[in-house]
């Protein structure tokens, strides 16, 4: 029981730690007319999707082995890594802000977890760059959860993010996201099938829009989502 519980808080859209305040782009998006309804909004949900899957979703899956093998300068190797994959300021700072919001509340939830709060220390000094799929990884093994589950949850946030940013910016209703939702949620398997096996050398992302709508965001005049 205990461990669908746990389970079921971290992948909460009501867990603290900031995903009410991106949009992975789609503000843009919606502004210029690329997404405009739920068929647009579901192919770039899971462009979204996918980008994550093999990159952030890698590195929580490398930091999850790192912190299950008491490898702590592994889980630093995973942050490093995953913040230097990041094509622009705007994905950085949203895995950072997360990251450290989640830092700060395992502390809390795993007081006898030091990997935890060295891992805090770190981020204050700057000797971590504190990204968000590193702290899930440390939670995740901390809590005792499962690769799989990680992984599942990983992919339900990042969707889950979009499509509650959509409610706000596009013209589909609860009906047409919980669709999108559930479709996307039955090609997550796969994407773990292949995420599992892959290191550093292998992650990859190449969705350039999204960078260059990012790019546009930082400098934009919509301002209902961080930049």
């Amino acid at each position: 029981m205990n461990h669908i519980m746990h389970l079921l808080q971290f992948t909460d859209s009501t867990f603290p730690v900031g995903t009410f305040s991106f949009s992975n782009g789609l503000e843009t998006a919606s502004y210029l007319g690329i997404v405009k309804d739920a068929s647009s909004l579901e192919q770039y949900t899971r462009s979204v999707a996918l980008q994550a899957a093999y990159s952030d979703g890698v590195a929580a899956l490398l930091a999850y082995r790192a912190a299950k093998a008491g490898d702590y300068d592994g889980a630093l190797r995973v942050d490093e890594q995953i913040y230097l994959f990041k094509m622009n300021d705007e994905a950085r700072q949203m895995l950072q802000r997360m990251g450290k919001k989640m830092a700060e509340l395992c502390v809390k939830l795993f007081p006898d977890y030091d990997m935890f709060a060295r891992w805090l220390a770190d981020i204050a000094s700057g000797a971590a760059k504190g990204c968000y799929p590193v702290a899930q990884g440390l939670a995740f093994a901390a809590a005792g959860l499962s690769e799989e589950e990680l992984f599942s949850s990983h992919q339900y946030g990042v969707i889950n993010m979009v499509l509650s940013a959509a409610l706000r910016l596009v013209r589909v209703s609860h009906y047409d996201t919980q669709a999108i939702l559930f479709k996307l949620s039955a090609e997550v398997p796969e994407y773990f099938r292949k995420a599992k096996e892959m290191r550093f050398e292998d992650m990859n992302s190449f969705v350039p829009e999204m960078d260059i709508l990012a790019s546009m965001h930082e400098k934009g005049q919509m301002r209902m989502f961080m930049n």
